[in-house]
């Protein structure tokens, strides 16, 4: 079925995106696996070539266009490359992080932050979760103490993806004892006193993405550094899930395809009993499923990306996405590994890093057991 999500902008803008990745991000991938962290460089080399900041409007070094397909075209471009770990760094920068500074920030904040987001010189991150709170924001024990002109900070974060190379971490702290209106976003930039970092986690998969615990002791912040209003940062976080978990659902749903599309490719070459792997009927009909759910997936993330630009994409779809995409690579991965055999457990070959990439996309950004919970609450059965 023709896919005519695109138009000729984005179709340009993924040329370019394709050029950039074999030129600059796969010579290098596996030796940044292998280092646990891809270089800033490769941010101010994003940044340089109008990959960063698409929505950061021009005078302040952006691309000036508010439109969700083109943070889609390279999300996609690179999870079809098999660069999961630093390909996740981008896509949490530009789809996660950027919304908060462009939406709350006020025309100081703005003026500071947006042109050194839009070049990657500043790198971003998001600290929500913490040792004894995830998915439960109300949980987060994090606490911000006025002291005259600013804030006291002293808490944890871990699991905090850009943890290690971030200058400016929008960081959920509590500012009252109310469970949400309690609630603020500070933004804690890089070299401040008593702002630690931890260790860069030894993860499952997605090595090359610095993931780290943070620590904050006596940490004094300007208020000026307050994203939006003091107690109002529950409700941003929650107004910007949606896109954040579109962001995930149509990564790990180009993950999938590049999955489908590398085993389609070895089960054509690779022989067994005498003839190739893709002439079994075992084969095919594994193929011919996953093809049909790839396919039958991409027609609802276009028009949940559709609905993001629109301004109509409700909670409820963008967590059916997030956790049917997920869930639909978690499968795919599985299912083309098997179909490679032993040189599937290789980890010269993407299925393999892909299989380990993919498992952390069914808990981060709302497990998918919290995705279901919130469509179902829509649901009101009772």
């Amino acid at each position: 079925m023709q896919r005519n999500h695109y138009d000729e902008d984005q179709l340009a803008f993924g040329d370019a995106v394709r050029t950039f990745i074999d030129k600059e991000i796969t010579p290098h991938y596996l030796e940044w696996e292998a280092a646990g962290l891809a270089p800033r460089e490769l941010f101010t080399a994003a940044g340089a070539n109008g990959f960063l900041g698409m929505q950061i409007p021009e005078e302040y070094g952006g691309g000036g266009v508010a439109d969700f397909r083109f943070n889609q075209v390279l999300a996609e471009e690179l999870a079809l490359a098999g660069i999961g770990g630093a390909g996740l760094g981008l896509t949490l920068h530009n789809d996660i992080c950027l919304p908060y500074f462009l939406h709350y920030c006020t025309d100081e904040q703005k003026r500071r932050w947006l042109p050194g987001i839009a070049s990657g010189e500043l790198i971003t991150a998001v600290a929500m979760t913490e040792p004894g709170a995830g998915s439960d924001l109300a949980g987060i024990r994090t606490w911000a103490r006025p002291d005259g002109d600013d804030l006291i900070v002293n808490g944890a974060k871990t699991f905090i993806t850009n943890g290690i190379n971030a200058d400016l971490v929008i960081t959920a702290v509590r500012t009252s004892d109310h469970p949400h209106q309690g609630l603020s976003l500070v933004v804690l930039e890089r070299g401040t006193p008593g702002f630690e970092r931890g260790r860069n986690l030894d993860k499952l998969g997605l090595h090359s993405q610095d993931t780290a615990e943070l620590s904050f002791t006596d940490v004094r912040v300007p208020q000026r550094n307050v994203l939006g209003a003091l107690g109002a940062g529950f409700l941003s976080l929650v107004s910007n899930l949606p896109q954040e978990r579109m962001s995930l659902a149509l990564s790990s749903h180009a993950s999938a395809r590049a999955a489908l599309n590398w085993t389609v490719e070895y089960v054509r070459q690779r022989k067994a009993f005498g003839n190739p792997l893709g002439a079994l009927q075992n084969t095919r009909f594994e193929l011919a499923e996953l093809a049909t759910e790839v396919d039958v997936t991409q027609a609802y993330l276009d028009r949940c990306v559709l609905a993001l630009n629109a301004g109509d994409l409700t909670a409820e779809d963008a967590a059916k996405a997030k956790w049917w995409a997920t869930e639909l690579q978690g499968r795919a991965v599985d299912r083309c590994l098997q179909l490679h055999g032993g040189y599937g457990y290789m980890q010269e070959y993407p299925i393999a890093r892909a299989y380990a990439d993919a498992r952390v996309s069914r808990i981060y950004g709302g497990a998918t057991e919290v995705m279901k919970e919130i469509i179902g609450r829509s649901l009101k059965l009772g």
